[in-house]
């Protein structure tokens, strides 16, 4: 891709969701973290239940250029309205003669916490979109415990799910077999997160942020590593323009929370017309929005000289970037989704409507933030 900031992306601070169910070392690995110099400027935000805090007292607080923040309420509750105003105040209330200090946030939910309507406030926010871009979702999993966990709570499956990287803790405690079973099955769960391991907590913070589209270091947008597309193309097939994941090698065992799960990766060959693509968004997200845990694409719309992004979070759409250039030569339109209860035949099927060869065009109009002059499709949000 050409090294131009075509959304201003480099003006906003990255924001990383630091998540992962109860016990699985999220206060452990963000103690390592706020240590580290490259993080030096990083504003930490820890989410307690309840009024007496107790992870924050197992974090670190010598270095004197990490603050951290602790609310009480869990997140998920209270997000619309704790969370947004710490971070529409945390330039000014957090400022240092008067000037920002910090270049990135971290949020560490607590261990109850449903990611998804935090990602929401950071995707639609107007006051928060206009300083802030989500980096990523980093999910913790406890080796000796995680298999057990994704069994008998869904949040733990969810929090997996949603993940752009898969950080798995106590790995030291397990024997060899039990990791590689629990990283097959996080494999199925969520196929294009990396999984790192830490040791100890101990993590190299370069494999953990930087997981947006938007890739600091060449100041351009790195489709082809955000989306992962070949992550789920393997086994695959084609039908009616569409390739996805098999899903033979899904859990069969109802019982266990992420055989509900699924991951795959829609091929379409042919350009899609765009009042059709957004009738079958529409479409999907008004009988099925809650189940769309995550969906992530790059679109070939007819008739634009440049692929469409989309990214979308259940029933929340980011308004859709369209990219001045391809960033290889396949033109194919990708879209990965990871849905809940969703048999693969609900997308395949309303596929269909995008054959309606009578439809008009995308309808154009330019990003209101007033960093750039780059168009957005109008109606996805």
């Amino acid at each position: 891709m050409e090294s131009r900031d075509l959304d201003g992306s480099s003006q906003r601070l990255p924001v990383s969701v630091l998540t992962g169910f109860l016990g699985s070392g999220k206060s452990t690995v963000l103690n390592h973290l706020v240590q580290q110099p490259t993080l030096s400027r990083t504003l930490a935000l820890i989410n307690e239940f309840g009024e007496i805090g107790l992870d924050h007292d197992l974090v670190a607080h010598s270095n004197d250029d990490v603050v951290i923040e602790m609310s009480s309420g869990c997140l998920c509750c209270t997000i619309r309205g704790d969370l947004a105003k710490t971070l529409r105040d945390a330039p000014g209330r957090f400022a240092r003669g008067g000037e920002l200090w910090f270049d990135r946030v971290v949020i560490e939910t607590t261990g109850l916490a449903d990611p998804a309507p935090i990602i929401h406030t950071l995707m639609t926010e107007p006051a928060l979109t206009r300083r802030y871009r989500l980096d990523g979702v980093i999910a913790t999993v406890d080796a000796a415990n995680g298999g057990d966990t994704l069994d008998r709570q869904i949040e733990s499956v969810k929090q997996a799910a949603m993940a752009d990287r898969l950080l798995i803790t106590k790995a030291d405690l397990v024997d060899v077999n039990v990791l590689r079973k629990l990283q097959d099955r996080l494999r199925i769960l969520n196929p294009a997160a990396p999984q790192i391991i830490a040791e100890n907590g101990a993590v190299d913070p370069a494999l953990l942020f930087d997981a947006g589209l938007y890739d600091p270091k060449t100041k351009s947008f790195d489709v082809e590593n955000w989306l992962k597309a070949e992550a789920y193309a393997e086994p695959h097939d084609h039908e009616h323009g569409t390739a996805g994941h098999d899903d033979t090698h899904q859990h069969n065992d109802v019982n266990r929370h992420d055989a509900h799960i699924k991951a795959l990766c829609l091929t379409i060959d042919e350009p899609i017309h765009g009042d059709a693509f957004d009738l079958w968004l529409d479409m999907l997200l008004l009988l099925r929005g809650p189940d769309l845990l995550r969906t992530k694409g790059i679109t070939n719309v007819a008739d634009l000289d440049g692929p469409v992004v989309i990214h979308g979070v259940q029933h929340t759409f980011h308004p859709a970037v369209m990219l001045p250039e391809w960033p290889s030569e396949d033109r194919r339109s990708r879209i990965v989704f990871i849905t809940r209860d969703m048999d693969d035949s609900v997308l395949r099927d309303t596929l269909k409507i995008l054959k309606t060869s009578d439809v008009g065009q995308a309808k154009i109009r330019p990003v209101e933030s007033g960093d750039s002059d780059l168009p957005i499709l109008e109606g996805r949000r």
